[in-house]
């Protein structure tokens, strides 16, 4: 059996932190756009559809959801009033996701409050700090993005 080296017992780490500081910012989220309807799942699909509508799938590929979660969400929106579906010039059936009125002012108000969180939150860290974390969690971004498209070509049979 292998056993992690020392720098994969820090990479596991990273990624058990990682999971900690999710919990976390879902948490702060959930209570950042509460006081409007939202939640922190909504607020992500409303911050993607906020710029142009999308189809489900392309939201879920933005924010590295499943497909399922996605439109179980959208769907929700959509019940409140704060999407609607609307015809996809580009595909049948594949509805695309639209802000409405409600869902645009919703956004606007815990941007208001996400942007006073974040100020807040941001000051209390050193900004070299905050850099650091962000530029080693894109690469190891790119990293685990480069492994899943090996993986999935090795897969297909395709090549790299």
């Amino acid at each position: 059996m292998a056993k992690p080296t020392e720098v994969g017992a820090l990479f596991t780490e990273l990624v058990l932190e990682v999971f900690r500081v999710n919990g976390l910012v879902l948490e702060a989220g959930d209570r950042l756009t509460e006081p409007v309807g939202l939640s922190s799942a909504r607020w992500q699909i409303l911050g993607v559809v906020d710029h142009e509508p999308a189809p489900v799938a392309n939201v879920a590929r933005l924010m590295g959801l499943t497909r399922q979660s996605v439109q179980q969400t959208a769907d929700a929106l959509e019940r409140d009033g704060f999407v609607e579906y609307v015809e996809n010039p580009h595909h049948r059936r594949a509805k695309l996701i639209a802000m409405t009125e409600k869902g645009r002012e919703a956004l606007r108000k815990v941007e208001a409050r996400h942007a006073t969180w974040a100020n807040r939150t941001g000051a209390a860290i050193d900004s070299r700090a905050l850099q650091a974390a962000l530029e080693g969690l894109r690469e190891v971004r790119k990293r685990l993005e480069d492994d899943t498209a090996t993986t999935h070509a090795g897969r297909t049979g395709a090549s790299t």
